[in-house]
């Protein structure tokens, strides 16, 4: 079987996500001390106290959000049916021969920091969190990773993309 240049560029966006954060996951865990939620302990500044570094390992989703469901639950909600989305958005982009670049590199970049994070989930019980920014009161996030970056920088670029899609067609 002969894979496309497309087929290529998917597969490579999503391998090179899914590196880069476990790369950066594994550094994280060998070289920062842990520390949990409920103490947060030693922050390493990076930019001042604008970007800074940790190590939290948090057994729900965005922002610890589910961490305190039974494990049935989480399991159904945290590995199942992220496991099932993120098929279907891979099948979607290989059938869908109509996605732009941009499109695709978005759903590419969800699909590859889902399973960055979705594989955290069974190999460890838990996912690596160890970024967080506070731009002092304006703008503040919560502790995150690089496969939480990619999703969010996916969903931005894909709804710029439909805002451009959207005006063309007007």
């Amino acid at each position: 079987m002969k894979l496309s240049k497309r087929s290529i560029y998917i597969i490579l966006v999503i391998v090179i996500t899914i590196a880069v954060d476990q790369i950066s996951k594994v550094i994280v865990r060998n070289n920062i001390t842990l520390r949990t939620n409920i103490n947060p302990g030693e922050r390493i500044p990076i930019l001042g106290d604008y970007f800074i570094l940790m190590n939290v390992e948090n057994t729900g989703a965005f922002l610890g959000m589910g961490s305190e469901l039974n494990e049935t639950l989480r399991i159904i909600l945290l590995l199942i049916l992220p496991i099932v989305v993120l098929g279907l958005v891979l099948r979607h982009i290989f059938k869908d021969k109509s996605l732009d670049n941009w499109s695709l590199f978005a759903f590419a970049s969800i699909i590859g920091g889902g399973i960055a994070n979705v594989f955290d989930r069974i190999a460890f019980g838990k996912v690596t969190d160890f970024l967080f920014i506070d731009l002092g009161g304006v703008f503040r996030t919560g502790i995150f990773n690089l496969a939480d970056l990619s999703v969010t920088t996916g969903m931005i670029i894909l709804l710029f993309a439909s805002f451009k899609k959207k005006k063309s067609t007007t």
